[in-house]
C-alpha cells in the first residue's frame, strides 16, 4: 500500500478507473442474452432466463451496496474498490467458461454482490473535492460513465459476432487490469481522521427506503421518477431479445443500437438541454419529455423494421431529458439542507427498479415470444413500458400543472 501512499488522490486517477470499469460492463452487454440463449431450447426460456441472471445481480448488489459503501467508510475507497473489480473479473471469467445455466447464475449473483464500483467512485469523488466543484467534477465522471458505455457494446457486439465468449474474457482482462492500477496508481482518498466505525442498523437496503418517508414535499416528484426509471429498465431487459426475436439483430447490431443510444444522451445531457432551458422552463421539458418517453416506448415496441428502431431513438430527444430534469425538480424543491437525503432517495428509488425492471419486461417477452418475426405483438414490453410511462406523465402533467413553475 506503501506504492500510493505519497500520491494525491485526484480527479483523473478515479476517472480512468470508472471508464475501464464501464467498458469492460458494456462490453458483455450485447452478448450475455445470446449466451443464455445457449443452454435454452426456446425463446420463451431465454427471456425468462436473461431476466433471471439480471434480476439476481441486481438483487445481491441491492443488498451488498450499503454493506460495501460502509465498509469504503470504515476502511477507505481504494480496498473496496479492488475487491470489486477482482470480483468482477472472477465473474466475467466464471461467465465465459460456464456450461451449465446455473453456473451462470450462481456467478452473476457473485458479481452483483461485490460490485459496488460506481457507489464507492462517487465517494471518492466527495472526498477529493471541494463542495462548490462536485457539480463539475460529477459530471466529468458522468462522461467517463457515458463514454465506457458507448465504446463497450460496440467493441462487444463486434467480438461477439465471431466468438460469444470473447467479450467475456476481455471483460475480465480488462478488469484484471484496472485492479492492477488500482493497486500501484491508484491513490486512497479517505484519509484515518475521516473514518467512521459501521453502525450495523444502518447497513441494508430497507433502511434508505425508509428515509423515503421522511422527506415530506416531493413525494409526487418520487413517484414520477420511480415509474419512469422503472419504465427504462424494463426497456434494458428486453431491448437484445427482443430485437433478436423480431428483427434477427446479432450483437453487433445491438452494439450498434447502444452506440446511438449513448450518443444521443450525451449530446443531449451534455449540451442541448442547457440550451433548451434558456427558453422554456424545466417543469415543460420535464412534461414534453414524459410525453416524448411514452410515444417512443410504444413506437419501439410497434415498428415493423429495424433500421426504424434508430429513427425512434434519434427523434426521442426530450425523452432524454426526463431523468436530468426530474433530479433537478426534486433538488429545487428540497430543503438545502436535505440534499444529500433527496440524492440517497433517488439512488434508492433507482435499486428497486434495478430488481423490478426484469421481473416484470423478460416474462411479458416470454408469453409473446412464439410469434413469428415482424409480429407487432413481440412489441409487447415495450407496450408495458408505454403504459408505466404513461402513467407517469399523467401524474406529472398534473402535478405541474397545478404547481406551475418550480421553486
Amino acid at each position: 500500500m506503501s506504492i500510493s501512499s505519497g500520491r494525491k488522490a485526484a480527479m483523473p486517477f478515479i476517472m480512468i478507473t470508472v471508464l475501464l470499469d464501464m467498458m469492460s460492463i458494456g462490453i458483455i452487454a450485447p452478448v450475455l442474452p445470446k449466451l443464455i440463449g445457449s443452454f435454452m431450447d426456446s425463446g420463451a426460456g431465454t427471456s425468462i432466463g436473461y431476466g433471471a441472471a439480471q434480476a439476481a445481480f441486481a438483487i445481491a448488489q441491492f443488498f451488498s451496496a450499503p454493506i460495501l459503501g460502509a465498509l469504503s467508510d470504515r476502511y477507505g475507497r481504494r480496498p473496496v474498490l479492488l475487491i470489486g473489480l477482482l470480483g468482477m473479473a472472477l465473474n466475467f471469467f466464471v461467465t465465459a467458461l460456464a456450461t451449465e445455466f446455473w453456473m451462470l447464475l450462481l456467478v452473476r449473483l457473485m458479481g452483483g454482490a461485490m460490485c459496488a464500483n460506481i457507489a464507492v467512485a462517487n465517494a471518492y469523488v466527495a472526498d477529493i473535492t471541494e463542495p462548490q466543484n462536485r457539480a463539475r467534477n460529477y459530471g466529468m465522471l458522468g462522461a467517463m460513465f457515458g463514454l465506457g458505455f458507448i465504446l463497450g457494446p460496440v467493441l462487444g457486439g463486434l467480438l461477439g459476432e465471431h466468438n460469444l465468449h470473447l467479450p467475456f474474457f476481455l471483460s475480465g482482462a480488462m478488469c484484471l487490469v484496472n485492479c492492477l492500477y488500482g493497486y500501484f496508481v491508484l491513490p486512497e482518498s479517505l484519509p484515518q481522521e475521516r473514518r467512521r466505525h459501521i453502525e450495523l442498523s444502518k447497513v441494508n437496503p430497507f433502511s434508505s427506503l425508509a428515509r423515503l418517508r421522511e422527506l415530506k414535499g416531493v413525494e409526487t416528484l418520487m413517484w414520477i421518477m420511480g415509474l419512469s426509471i422503472l419504465a427504462q429498465f424494463c426497456l434494458h431487459t428486453s431491448w437484445f431479445l427482443y430485437t433478436e426475436f423480431k428483427f434477427g439483430w446479432t450483437p453487433r447490431d445491438n452494439g450498434l443500437s447502444l452506440l446511438v443510444v449513448g450518443g444521443m444522451a450525451v449530446v443531449v445531457q451534455g449540451g442541448l438541454m442547457r440550451q433548451v432551458e434558456k427558453f422554456m422552463p424545466l417543469n415543460k421539458v420535464v412534461s414534453i419529455g414524459l410525453v416524448s418517453a411514452t410515444v417512443a416506448f410504444a413506437a419501439f415496441g410497434a415498428v415493423p423494421a429495424g433500421w426504424m428502431m434508430f429513427v425512434v431513438v434519434v427523434l426521442n430527444v426530450f425523452g432524454y431529458m426526463v431523468q436530468p430534469g426530474l433530479q433537478s425538480v426534486v433538488s429545487n424543491a428540497v430543503d438545502p439542507t436535505r440534499q444529500g437525503e433527496s440524492m440517497g432517495a433517488v439512488s434508492s428509488i433507482n435499486s428497486v427498479a434495478a430488481v423490478l425492471g426484469p421481473l416484470l419486461g423478460t416474462p411479458v417477452l416470454a408469453l409473446v415470444s412464439h410469434y413469428p418475426q415482424g409480429d407487432w405483438r413481440l412489441g409487447a414490453p415495450f407496450y408495458l413500458c408505454a403504459a408505466i410511462q404513461a402513467v407517469a406523465a399523467i401524474i406529472g402533467l398534473r402535478y405541474f400543472s397545478r404547481s406551475g413553475k418550480p421553486a
